[in-house]
């Protein structure tokens, strides 16, 4: 047999006979994930992780957000007190992970806004590779299914 077959009304892929169409997805929806990741997906895991704001730090206003990140903490070590040039302040979203519960702040230090921006542009990798994931396994699902088993 093939990688890919039909036989008796089932399906067989990479190794795996007699699988529903349904099972079929999910095989190919698993080994297009497993394609897809890589290094870069580990940067973003990572910087995703080391932006959580989970880490104590001083007193500060009232409506600002408790505690800092990992990520802040080591690029305001990096950068210290720096600024960027021409007293231009730059765009940093805190307060979460949803568009509904983050809110724009404009920063001037180099630190603070590399720190809160890192995790931003993990987010969008991940949600890029997520949607390269999807659009790549119906596609490919689609070619190997027949008839009403295809999706759209």
């Amino acid at each position: 047999m093939d990688t890919v077959e039909e036989l008796n009304g089932t399906y067989f892929y990479a190794g795996y006979s007699n699988l529903t169409a349904t099972e079929l997805f999910f095989m190919v929806f698993i080994f297009n994930t497993a394609d897809q990741f890589g290094i870069k997906d580990i940067a973003s895991i990572y910087v995703l992780y080391a932006g959580m704001n989970d880490q104590p730090t001083r007193t500060k206003p009232g409506d600002a957000l408790p505690g800092t990140s990992r990520l802040s903490k080591g690029m305001r070590r990096v950068f210290g007190d720096r600024k960027f040039p021409f007293g231009l302040k730059m765009p940093t979203w805190i307060g979460g992970y949803t568009p509904w519960t983050v809110k724009r702040r404009m920063v001037r230090k180099i630190g603070t806004w590399v720190g809160r921006t890192l995790p931003v542009v993990g987010e969008i990798i991940l949600a890029a590779d997520v949607s390269q994931i999807i659009y790549n396994s119906v596609r490919e699902y689609n070619m190997i299914a027949r008839g009403n088993d295809k999706i759209w």
